[in-house]
């Protein structure tokens, strides 16, 4: 039987790295006060909306709760 040889690869050599630099000002891509309706404005007003919602729940039961601590000592 033939054996068959096998190739053996180089290691490969180490990428060079970009040099780092903080805080470097770069340009605008966009005007600041320009409105743009992305799919993050989407999940940021579904959030908003959520919240608003829970806030308005727990303020009903706040209520409620006050109502019935109020007609219970009216009775005493």
């Amino acid at each position: 039987m033939a054996r068959s040889k096998k190739s053996v690869k180089a290691p490969k050599k180490a990428r060079k790295t970009a040099k780092i630099v903080s805080f470097k000002v770069s340009k605008e891509k966009a005007p600041f006060m320009t409105f743009k309706f992305t799919e993050q404005t989407f999940y940021w007003f579904v959030m908003l909306s959520l919240i608003f919602c829970l806030s308005l729940w727990v303020l009903n039961i706040q209520l409620q709760t006050t109502e019935i601590l109020q007609s219970i000592s009216a009775t005493f």
